[in-house]
Formats: C-alpha cells, structure tokens, sequence
C-alpha cells in the first residue's frame, strides 16, 4: 500500500527541510520553503487521516525491520486527526509570520526561525506517529529543543527568562518521562508500544511497571501543562514572539493530551489506571481546579498574551476532565476539544499579534478603540473569543456540549455544572478585551493615522481559523466522526490486549518463564 509509506513523510519531509531552510540564507526563501514542506504535510496528513479512517491502522516497519524488533510507525484514526490540526496550523502560522517576525524578531534570526519550525514539526508529527516508546522520547526532544529556540527569537528579552524557565521544566519532564520508559524497558525488554501493553498486562502488581507509569504520566503532565505542573506556559506564551505564541498554543500541548491518552489506552491499558492505580480522581480534581484557577487567573491579568495563556491552562482541563470520565463519548470529547481549540486559540493569538503588530503593546488598556481602527482582526478575535465561551454555532459550543453530555451519561451532574460555570469566567475575560476594543475611545495620545488593519498575508490564516471555527461548529461531521472513530479504536485495543492476555496468546518467550517465576514465588 502507498500509504504504508506515506506514514514516514511527515516526519521525514520537515526534518530534511530544517537544514534546508537554514542553508538558503535570505528570510523571503527560508519562509515560502517552510511554508511549502508545511502545506506537503497537511496534504500528507489529510490522506492518512482518510485511509485510517477508511482502511484501518497503517503500520511502517522502519528499514524493512518489522515490530516489535525494528522501529515502527503506525497512524491510526486517533494520531492522524491530531497530525491533521498540527500540520494544518503549522502552515497557517508560516503564512501569517512572514510580517509578523518581521517585527518581533532580529532580521540575522530569521532563517533560524524557519529552521526551527520545521523541526519543531517534525519532532510533533514524530511523536504522534512513532509505535516506539523511546523514540516518542527522542522525537518529544527534538520539539522541545526547538521550542525553547522559538520562544528566545522575541526581540524583548524578557523571552530568555521565559525560554529558561521552558527549558528547565521541560528537561525535569522529559528526564521523568526517560526514567519511566526505562523503567518499562528494564522490567519487559521491549520499547514498542502494542508488544508493552501485551506484556505489562502480565505485571499486575509489579512496583517497576507501577513506578514507571507514574514517572510518566508527571512527565507528561509538565509537558502539557496540566495544574499544578504548568508555572511555564504562562511567560513562554506572553513573551515569545506571537507567531510561536499561536503555533505552540495550537499544537504542543495538545500533542502532549495525546501523548497521556496513548499511554493510557495503548500501553497500560484503562483498568489498571484509572481502577487499580486510581488516576480517573487525580486527574478529575486537577482538571476542575484547572479550569477554575486558571480562568480566574486569565480574568485578573492585564496583557491580553498572559489572558489567553491562563485560558489555555483552563482548556487543557476541559481535555483532561473528558478523559478522566473513563468512556467513549468522555474521550470523545476530548479529542473533539483537542481540534477545536487548536482553531480557536490560533485564531485568537494570530489577532493579538496583529494588534502587537500595528500597536506595539498587547495590554488591554490599549486594545482601546481597536474596534474601529482594526476592524477585521478585532471581529476575528470577538468570533474566537465567543468560541472559547462556547456560544451555538461554534466549535468551542460542540466542545463543550460533548463534554458536558458525557458527564450527564454517567449522571456526573457536578461535573457538568462545572464546565457550564468555567465557560462565566471566559466571559469575564474575552469580555474585558471586547469591551476596551468597541466601548471604549482611541487614546488622544495615539495618532490614529498610524494604526489601521494589517496586511492580507496576516489577515487570510486569521481568518481561515475564523471560518473554520463557524463551519466546523455547523457541520460537525468530520470531527465527530474522526474524534468518535478514534475513541472507539482507542477503547477496543484496549479491550483486545485485556483479552489476549486472559486467553494466553501473548505468553511467549521469555515472557512465560518470567511469568512462571512469578507464580513459583
């Protein structure tokens, strides 16, 4: 099958084209080339996501090798609807930054830019892809590393402070995240995922595979920013340029959600998480007091970026809630909201960049009159924002109405009080910014003459975000059938390993003698 080899090139296309990017020196070459191997991988994605949808799991045995002894990619309908948001917002944002690092960035590190996006995309596409637990480690490095490169690019220097602050807990993140795998490895002796899952059922009660799935999922949790572990998110977004704002907001964290979500259904398996080691709680608690904390935090701060960082921290919750209900429609929601929000806090950071961009300051107060002078990037931040509140014929309303019906399934009625209140709170802050934009008048002491709508290269993605959070909040089609395919997929391999397990299938090898030793005992 063609796509069998299709599932290597998003990862392979962006990671030969970083030192491309870097090579071709001038930012006008650097920037159309990114932004083409970025629209390839969307292209890619979309064709992947559709034979996974049509024709099931594509594996790639990586060098002919085949699992779980060589490395193996495998995309499935769960990791090509993430891949398909992560690449499509990838090209987005390249479009938008042309301007936009023009005025936030050095002109000497632009290419650097570039360069540091394609692998930055790479390394995501990696992770999501990649049957292997170690190289979801290494492929988690490469992003990271990039990451921590983008974020320092700002021109206010305030950005190294906040890249630092990045690169120490994501190392502490990534350092439990290798500990766990190890851990894994040192008690079954394979790194592929499915031949992990198959195994580790064999240890119930062990303390390594007990101790490793909790060096995980910490790590994890640093790397999506789930409360109390997410102190970083909140600078990195409010003083990186806004085009990394916009790219990390709608792609890492959310590739970190899966991340948890792989680990819990494909390798440790539900029962022994959320039944036996009592997580579905810990995550419960963690991602209300998220969602409240949070959304009160964005609504007591005064730069607009720090406001939507705090509200991303919130979000995050809402994907963590829908997983801790422990169902299909609970991981429905979840993956529903991981699209979605990648639409929505685009859109909203692409319209703050364009505001930082004619105004130079992204505090509310100077949002003052905008609604005026601004008129397409301040209508495109009030649809966004009335997105994130969750009104009718948006995504953030399908969101919310997937997350809140999952918890009245299962008659969680506080549950889903709590989601209806965490959407007030949204009101307060997206209100705050609407409210300076059109009640309120230009300063005298700004000139007018100079503050009008940016440039079509940044208005067009902006836009396309805009639009896509109406049509996809109409039709909902695509993303409820991708999002419920892959919750299905996700439960039933689930299912399928328990019951390999209980008849003896997957008792080979050393396995049985290990297994025989422990009944000995």
């Amino acid at each position: 099958m063609l796509e069998q080899h299709l599932a290597a090139l998003p990862i392979i296309l962006p990671l030969i084209a970083a030192p491309i990017a870097l090579i071709l020196g001038r930012s006008v070459l650097s920037w159309g080339f990114a932004t083409l191997v970025s629209g390839l991988a969307f292209l890619l994605s979309w064709q992947l996501l559709s034979a996974a949808l049509s024709e099931g799991v594509i594996s790639y045995a990586v060098g002919g090798w085949a699992p779980p002894w060589g490395i193996e990619l495998r995309v499935d309908a769960a990791n090509a609807f993430v891949l398909l948001a992560v690449t499509a917002i990838s090209t987005l944002v390249l479009v938008y930054s042309k301007h936009s690092i023009e005025k936030e960035v050095k002109a000497t590190n632009h290419t650097l830019f570039y360069t540091a996006h394609l692998l930055c995309l790479a390394g995501l596409s990696g992770i999501l892809i990649t049957g292997d637990a170690f190289n979801l480690f290494v492929f988690l490095e490469i992003s990271s590393l990039a990451t921590y490169t983008l974020v320092s690019l700002a021109s206010d220097r305030r950005c190294l402070t906040a890249a630092f602050r990045y690169l120490v807990m994501g190392t502490i993140g990534a350092t439990f995240i290798l500990i766990g795998v190890g851990l894994l490895y040192m008690k079954t002796g394979t790194l592929n995922m499915l031949d992990l899952a198959e195994r580790i059922d064999l240890y119930d009660s062990s303390r390594t595979i007990n101790t490793g799935l909790a060096f995980i999922m910490v790590g994890v949790s640093i790397k999506l920013a789930l409360f109390p572990l997410h102190m970083w998110l909140p600078p990195a977004y409010t003083h990186a340029p806004s085009a990394v704002s916009a790219f990390l907001a709608s792609t890492a964290t959310k590739v970190a959600v899966y991340v948890m979500i792989r680990f819990i259904f494909t390798v440790f398996g539900i029962d022994h998480v959320f039944v036996d080691m009592g997580m579905g709680i810990i995550l419960m608690v963690l991602a209300v007091v998220a969602i409240f904390k949070c959304s009160y935090m964005a609504t007591v701060q005064s730069n607009v970026k720090t406001v939507l960082a705090y509200s991303s921290v919130a979000q995050i919750g809402y994907m963590i809630l829908g997983l801790s209900l422990v169902s299909v429609s609970g991981l429905m929601a979840s993956m529903i909201h991981i699209f979605n929000h990648a639409l929505m806090k685009g859109a909203l950071f692409m319209a703050v960049g364009a505001v930082f961009y004619r105004v130079g300051s992204v505090e509310i107060k100077d949002f003052a009159g905008l609604g005026r002078k601004m008129p397409l990037t301040m209508a495109a931040f009030t649809i966004a924002g009335l997105s994130i509140i969750g009104v009718p014929l948006t995504v953030g309303f399908v969101s919310k109405w997937y997350l809140v019906s999952a918890a009245l399934e299962q008659d969680q009625w506080l549950v889903a009080a709590f989601v209806l209140v965490g959407s007030l709170f949204a009101v307060m802050y997206i209100g705050r910014v609407i409210e300076a934009a059109y009640f309120q008048k230009l300063p005298e002491s700004r000139s007018s003459e100079d503050i009008k709508e940016v440039s079509w290269l940044m208005l067009v993605p902006m836009w396309v975000l805009v639009i896509a959070n109406i049509y996809f909040g109409i039709d909902t089609s695509l993303t409820t059938e991708a999002a419920n395919s892959a919750s299905e997929w996700l439960f039933q391999t689930n299912n399928m390993l328990e019951n390999k397990v209980m008849e003896g299938e997957v008792l080979e090898g050393h396995a049985i003698e290990e297994k025989a030793q422990e009944v000995s005992s």
